[in-house]
């Protein structure tokens, strides 16, 4: 289940309240704001052009500065070069300053010791470095519900001269770095294990170029068995389990903790090394597999017929369980067989291989899904194609912050379809004049245990065909133009 968690103020719904009554004045009043707002205008501009003249910089590099300054706000780390980013030998440096994690960095001779769930570096510099720190490496350090049950690790400097026969002596020697972290927490939930783990191993391990080990605390054989095509796209080098590995392993410089940026997506502006995106995960995830696809793609040629290729292809993520079921779904298929759709409806669960979802996915023009914790494998989806999430009630700014704004980011046409009461199994429940109905804020003002209670575990949605007919077409018509100016390049270049 996604945390609903809002962290900086400007996602909460008591600023857009605010918004819409500065909207509802008089029109005194706003004739007045016009005015003000014009001579304010006119002066910012007279400022932008006398501004190389005035204070010595340039128009472009103050407006390029507003751009970054706008994007920190939905961004959880400093702009400029990451704090530990540069560690002298012999030391421990660890950032604290992040709102959803904490990184550590230990370079020298770093050493460790699963049975105190510890991480020594022994030195021979006589300055007076910290002596101890403490740290889980998890992405959700604002959670201390779930933080409360991350494995901490100890990460302690000795100096050489106090070496003991009861230190831990090197049994693996490693030649490149290593970076520490927790698969605990909420792994188990797609989204999580995306949001709060894969995509943060993406972000800190890509200045490595793959010449990392990653060491995992709270290790988990599925987990490799699930993720292991994509961590080999990110390291050259077997996985170690921290807990399970009982041998000292000695790296020249460890990173424990992961970075992450936002929901779901790549902050270029903030990676160390490079500018990439959260397109060029969608990269990594293409590579990883790829290899699996070209199989089941030879293993289908010989148990199935060709499909109409020149029909768009339309996958539809059924959700198991009692919960956010699209009660019509087999009259939404028939619809979208009727619009001209190729239609395949995916009912995934924690065995189902991800080559397979993948495969389903990238080779599709519209997903479409109810909000929740699937609606994850839009990551799956090829850039410019179109992603359609069916947003039940009280889950507008959820639904919107963990996939819409991401899912944009990525390059998707994304569709927000904002259900009405009556599309919604509530609405018969408690009826049209009751809060749940008519004010979900105030009900989600009450807390996560509500909204997990009645909008996320207690709705399903029985969609109006007729209205939904019209997104349909349009993501039909959409995906048919798209697909022709992707051909004529190709049957112009042959």
């Amino acid at each position: 289940m996604v945390q609903y968690q809002r962290l900086i103020i400007h996602h909460g719904r008591k600023d857009e309240r605010f918004r819409v009554s500065a909207e509802e004045g008089g029109g005194l009043k706003r004739a007045k704001q016009k005015f003000l707002s014009l001579l304010f205008l006119s002066i910012l501009s007279c400022c932008f052009i006398l501004s190389p003249y005035l204070f010595g910089f340039s128009t472009l590099s103050f407006i390029d500065s507003f751009g970054r300054e706008s994007e920190s706000l939905t961004s959880y780390e400093p702009l400029t070069a990451p704090l530990c980013s540069d560690v002298s030998n012999g030391t421990i440096c660890c950032d604290r300053t992040g709102l959803r994690s904490d990184i550590c960095v230990m370079k020298g001779d770093v050493r460790t010791n699963s049975a105190s769930s510890s991480l020594f570096l022994f030195t021979s510099s006589t300055k007076n470095n910290t002596k101890h720190e403490k740290i889980k490496p998890y992405t959700r350090k604002w959670e201390t519900s779930v933080m409360d049950t991350v494995q901490e690790l100890n990460l302690i400097i000795t100096k050489d001269s106090n070496k003991s026969s009861s230190d831990p002596v090197c049994d693996v020697h490693h030649d490149v770095p290593a970076v520490f972290f927790s698969t605990g927490g909420y792994t188990g939930n797609v989204y999580h294990e995306f949001n709060d783990g894969i995509i943060p191993l993406f972000i800190t391990s890509q200045r490595f170029n793959k010449k990392v080990v990653f060491v995992i605390v709270e290790y988990h054989d599925w987990w490799e068995m699930k993720y292991g095509d994509i961590v080999k796209q990110l390291s050259d080098y077997p996985l170690v389990d921290f807990n399970g590995d009982s041998r000292t392993h000695c790296f020249k410089e460890a990173t424990v903790g992961l970075r992450i940026h936002d929901e779901l997506t790549v902050n270029s502006t903030l990676m160390v090394n490079g500018n990439q995106t959260i397109v060029d995960f969608r990269n990594v995830l293409d590579r990883a597999y790829s290899p699996r696809i070209q199989s089941l793609i030879q293993e289908a040629n010989e148990t199935t017929t060709t499909v109409d290729v020149k029909k768009p292809k339309l996958v539809i993520m059924s959700r198991n369980g009692s919960s956010r079921a699209i009660l019509n779904e087999n009259l939404l298929v028939k619809l979208a067989e009727q619009t001209g759709f190729i239609v395949e409806v995916l009912r995934p669960d924690k065995r189902t291989e991800m080559a397979k979802i993948y495969r389903s996915m990238n080779t599709s023009d519209v997903m479409i899904g109810v909000h929740g914790a699937a609606m994850t494998h839009f990551l799956f989806l090829r850039p410019k194609t179109v992603f359609i999430q069916i947003v039940p009630l009280g889950t507008d700014w959820a639904a919107e912050t963990y996939y819409g704004e991401p899912a944009k980011k990525l390059g998707l046409k994304y569709v927000g379809y904002k259900i009405k009461p009556e599309e919604s199994s509530l609405y018969d429940e408690y009826g049209r004049d009751d809060p749940v109905i008519r004010d979900p804020d105030s009900l989600n003002d009450k807390g996560w245990e509500y909204t997990k209670k009645v909008y996320l575990q207690g709705q399903n949605v029985k969609l109006d065909l007729r209205r939904f007919r019209e997104t349909l077409t349009r993501s039909y018509d959409f995906s048919i133009r798209r697909r022709f100016r992707e051909e004529v390049p190709r049957l112009v270049a042959t």
